[in-house]
């Protein structure tokens, strides 16, 4: 993300033009991507400063079983008062001063965890905006079950680092 952004400065830079929004989508949505749209209304509008998609139902394959999920979404309500409704959305479209205000990023999985708990703690408006997109199915695969384990650990760093204190048996994360 913080690359991304690196390069929309270059071409505002030399266009000399600042960008409205930053639009970011994951790159297994394949063609669905092109349905996004919606995400950049409110943003461009002036009634949000990032917006996060929440996606319709997903075909799945049994592997998860939204430890994850549950983790994020327990925390991000811990620590701003909000529960969002798709916590590890990628998708999001943020404004260059929210994106700013919210550097440095939390590493790997946890940037998004980091990102909306960062933004809120600041005052900054978020919308989540439902929008038709579709992620490739993860499988439940050992690999696939280690690709989540990686995400649970990058999000509790995330919390931990913002003060927030996981209670593992049902209670959520404790400040």
């Amino acid at each position: 993300m913080e690359t991304g952004a690196a390069a929309v400065q270059l071409i505002e830079t030399r266009e000399g033009v600042p960008a409205r929004a930053m639009l970011f989508l994951d790159a297994d949505l394949e063609d669905s991507a092109a349905k996004a749209a919606p995400l950049i209304e409110p943003v461009l509008a002036g009634e949000a400063d990032m917006t996060i998609a929440t996606l319709p139902a997903q075909r799945t394959d049994g592997g998860g079983r939204g430890f994850v999920v549950k983790l994020a979404r327990s925390g991000i309500e811990q620590a701003t008062g909000w529960s969002p409704v798709q916590p590890l959305s990628g998708q999001r479209c943020i404004t260059r001063a929210a994106f700013e205000a919210a550097l440095p990023l939390a590493p790997g999985f946890g940037v998004e965890v980091g990102l909306t708990i960062d933004l809120l703690r600041q005052g900054y408006r978020i919308r989540e905006v439902e929008v038709p997109l579709h992620h490739r199915v993860t499988g439940a695969d050992w690999h696939s079950q280690v690709h989540r384990g990686r995400q649970w650990l990058h999000v509790l760093r995330a919390l931990a680092v913002r003060g927030v204190r996981p209670q593992f048996g049902g209670r959520g994360p404790q400040r």
